[in-house]
């Protein structure tokens, strides 16, 4: 088969033939029609991010495709049918604690890289192995639209968040990091989820006001000037009610005083759920005070992802119509442009915009 192949962190891609994979119990290869790019992919191909990664590697996380073989205890999945292949591979002998892969992109500390070892390569190539578990059917839908499903990746990580925290129907969400990728996916996926209202959060205006163009009245942002009290002042007055969700997404180089000031805002009894990068390149620690968890009952959460069950549920919003995806804007590559497709995902990349590889 085809593939893109990362050999060295700082190189561009090879495009070279790579052996198809071998089907054992337990897995499923996958013939794959389009594979997300994510924006900082090229930080990640050079080195940047200090992604563990044991090269050479096929790069990919995720995929939509057609099941090409299925193992022995695979009893549902038919040859044929159209599948999304979810990239976060766990251990099987740890329910409770897995140790966890995200197939084509990363691992978690050295029971990850372990894993990686067998589910090594990603989804830039002609055919992936994949876990029957990580394997979920998406139904029919028409070959042309398999870029567009794959945006699910993108909304399923603010969807672990809001699953984790438990966001009802009718409650007030805050979103802090709300002008990012995966930021303004978990704004669009609350309100699908039957949020009341969602208070988005950014420095850059423009961005905001378009955010409340795209989904409706029932966002309501808010411009940070930096200052926690006046901004902790204002993110309460654009909330129709109580906070109840606060849900973080700010990226690495956020200061953590930013996710302070949003965690503050949080009703008694309500719930903050981190799910960004902040502290991954250094700077102070989160500081939030005791007396104040403890006098309200704040719940506090970090949350990695999300279920396997997420996956299911994310293409039922979908097809239910509560959550439309086909107006995110899709520019798609052949192969063989592996590397254009990486640097325009870097330069033309953002908020309901999806960069994806089509082997």
């Amino acid at each position: 088969m085809k593939a893109a192949i990362l050999k060295e962190f700082g190189t561009p891609l090879a495009i070279e033939e790579l052996p198809d994979p071998v089907l054992g119990t337990g897995e499923v290869i996958v013939d794959v029609a389009a594979a997300g790019v994510l924006p900082y992919m090229g930080e990640v191909l050079s080195g940047e991010r200090q992604y563990p990664m044991t090269l050479p590697m096929v790069p990919g996380a995720g995929a939509v495709g057609r099941v090409r073989a299925i193992g022995p205890d695979a009893t549902r999945l038919k040859v044929g049918e159209w599948v999304v292949c979810d990239p976060t591979v766990r251990s099987r002998d740890d329910a409770r604690t897995p140790d966890i892969t995200l197939q084509g992109l990363s691992a978690r500390g050295d029971g990850g890289l372990k894993l990686q070892k067998h589910f090594h390569h990603g989804a830039w190539a002609e055919q992936m192995l994949v876990p029957t578990e990580n394997v979920f059917p998406l139904g029919p839908i028409d070959e042309a639209d398999a870029g567009m499903w794959c945006v699910l990746g993108l909304y399923m990580v603010p969807y672990g968040g809001l699953l984790a925290i438990d966001l009802k129907p009718g409650e007030t969400l805050l979103v802090s990091g709300a002008t990012g990728n995966f930021g303004s996916a978990g704004v669009a996926t609350a309100l699908a989820m039957g949020a009341g209202c969602v208070v988005a959060l950014g420095r850059n205006e423009a961005m905001l006001q378009s955010l409340e163009r795209r989904l409706g009245p029932r966002v309501r942002t808010v411009k940070l000037t930096g200052d926690e009290a006046e901004d902790i002042r204002r993110m309460k007055a654009a909330a129709p009610g109580p906070i109840d969700v606060v849900l973080d997404l700010l990226p690495p180089w956020a200061p953590s005083s930013a996710v302070r000031t949003a965690a503050m805002t949080v009703r008694e009894y309500g719930r903050i759920v981190l799910m960004g990068g902040v502290g991954m390149l250094g700077g102070d620690d989160l500081a939030l005070p005791y007396p104040w968890l403890m006098r309200n009952n704040i719940t506090l959460k970090g949350q990695w992802m999300y279920p396997p069950s997420a996956n299911t549920l994310m293409i039922n919003l979908v097809r239910a119509g509560l959550l439309d995806i086909s107006t995110v804007e899709t520019t798609a590559f052949p192969l063989d442009q592996a590397n254009e497709a990486v640097a325009h995902a870097a330069a033309a990349g953002g908020r309901f915009k999806r960069t994806v590889i089509c082997p």
